[in-house]
């Protein structure tokens, strides 16, 4: 008898140790403390045993999802959520033919709204700055950023030579400890729509100083564009890591495309200066990716203009040509606007302070063009040039009010020329309701004119408060950049 109940226990132990006995596995995202995209069909998957049921429960509707596994374990079912609120939990349950269901709960979930942040070190750059860089405003906010209803997750850096399926991190509500990690321009992002939304609001940065655009992007989409190496080896992305093509989009993006979200928010073009020339196409190639991977339409996607910086400091010049292919990349892609930061760069530093600027812009974007908030301010944009005798007469597109000098009634910053092509500063800059007027002593007869069009400026002409993106009126062949790069200038450690 004593045998008997002795095969029995062991039984008992066997099935509880058995690898059908394990609960379901999640990607890091779907944790406690996630957001979920409100009023939305959002998928959530996982692994499990293979083909047995999975269920799930919501507890803001009390429904029960079932859903059977694939032969590889893979499972993914789509949930109604509600609009914003919580917090909620979900249950998991995987049904085993020896046993009772292992269950698995995720706790203190909100529903709001979700965005992905992503690009290279100025999206990366946290609250606490890098080394002997900080971040204006740092420690004021840190004193009062406690928001429960505001939640975080940063995506760990893995360069990947083929697609991953899950990544590291974790969901952080908002305090100074997990602010103080987090990147400074998606929180001021997230920061003003918790303000002026009322919702909660989850952010998922994924970001690498340094970065390439090209390295967020798939193989297949890179095939356009014969300047960039499609021969992909392991050694490439051990020796490039975040600058090698297709390694982020493997390591970093593919595990999240599916998390249901609003929008995207995007932070880079430093890495890509060198081949400015492209970057326009690039950039609308990788949105349509992202936008094709995702199966949510032409979701919202508003990005930074990269900000004025001596770029001889690194071996670079003319980033003005970059900053021009940013703003042309606003008519190729749908549904895209631009935040311009031509008043918040720093002379010799890649990674300016002004953070607060950046991330309130981007959340200027998102409010006006996909909440309809109305009475929010626009950025005006260079639209056309007249000429009338010796003078040059500028004019704006979504100029409601009427452009401005920040410091004063003109700027040093126009430079007019002739048909022989040689650029002189202007003599006379002023202006008239929303245009400008500049003439140079120096040309008679002129046939352009360019603002800002240098790599360090302070840029200087704004319109209801925010900057004018640099603009040149030509369309006049450049000379090719400097290539030489100063060592990882990007990839602060």
């Amino acid at each position: 008898m004593m045998n008997m109940k002795r095969t029995a226990l062991l039984y008992i132990l066997c099935l509880l140790l058995s690898p059908a006995g394990a609960r379901v596995k999640l990607p890091a995202f779907f944790a406690d403390n996630m957001v979920l995209q409100q009023q939305s069909e959002c998928n959530l998957w996982g692994w499990a045993e293979p083909d047995k049921k999975v269920s799930i429960s919501t507890s803001w509707d009390k429904k029960s999802y079932t859903v059977t596994a694939r032969k590889d374990g893979y499972f993914q079912v789509a949930v109604k959520t509600p609009e914003a609120g919580g917090p909620y939990n979900i249950t998991i349950a995987e049904q085993s033919s020896h046993h009772s269901p292992l269950t698995t709960h995720l706790s203190n979930i909100l529903i709001g709204e979700v965005w992905i942040c992503s690009g290279q070190s100025n999206m990366e750059m946290q609250m606490k700055g890098f080394k002997q860089q900080p971040v204006e405003g740092t420690t004021e906010e840190l004193l009062r950023c406690r928001d429960s209803q505001l939640r975080l997750f940063t995506v760990k850096r893995h360069a990947s030579l083929t697609p991953v399926n899950d990544v590291t991190g974790h969901w952080d509500e908002a305090n100074s400890a997990s602010v103080r990690d987090f990147s400074a321009t998606a929180y001021y992002f997230g920061r003003a729509l918790r303000s002026t939304l009322g919702v909660p609001v989850g952010l998922i940065c994924t970001s690498w100083g340094g970065s390439a655009c090209e390295a967020w992007m798939q193989a297949d989409w890179l095939k356009a564009f014969p300047k960039v190496n499609q021969h992909v080896t392991q050694q490439d992305v051990d020796k490039l890591k975040q600058r090698c093509p297709t390694a982020l989009y493997n390591g970093q993006l593919k595990p999240l495309i599916g998390y249901t979200m609003k929008g995207a928010i995007w932070y880079q073009g430093e890495d890509n200066i060198p081949r400015y020339d492209y970057y326009a196409p690039l950039m609308a190639r990788m949105v349509q990716g992202w936008r094709d991977d995702w199966k949510q339409g032409e979701f919202p996607f508003y990005y930074c203009q990269i900000a004025p910086y001596d770029y001889s400091l690194i071996g670079w010049k003319d980033s003005q040509l970059l900053r021009e292919q940013q703003l042309k990349a606003e008519n190729l892609i749908p549904n895209a606007r631009m935040a311009v930061l031509m008043d918040a760069g720093l002379e010799y530093g890649i990674h300016p302070r002004k953070k607060r600027q950046a991330g309130e812009r981007l959340a200027l974007l998102a409010l006006s063009n996909t909440y309809n908030i109305k009475g929010l301010p626009d950025f005006a944009v260079y639209k056309e040039m007249t000429i009338q005798n010796d003078t040059c007469i500028i004019s704006f597109d979504r100029s409601k009010e009427w452009v401005y000098f920040e410091h004063g009634t003109t700027s040093p910053n126009f430079e007019v020329a002739g048909s022989d092509r040689v650029f002189h500063p202007a003599s006379k800059v002023w202006v008239s309701r929303n245009r400008v007027y500049v003439k140079s002593n120096q040309v008679s007869q002129p046939a352009a004119v360019r603002y800002a069009w240098r790599d360090w400026t302070e840029g200087d002409l704004m319109h209801d408060g925010l900057p004018v993106s640099s603009f040149r009126t030509d369309k006049w062949d450049t000379h090719p950049i400097t290539t030489q790069s100063k060592g990882d200038y990007n990839n602060p450690q």
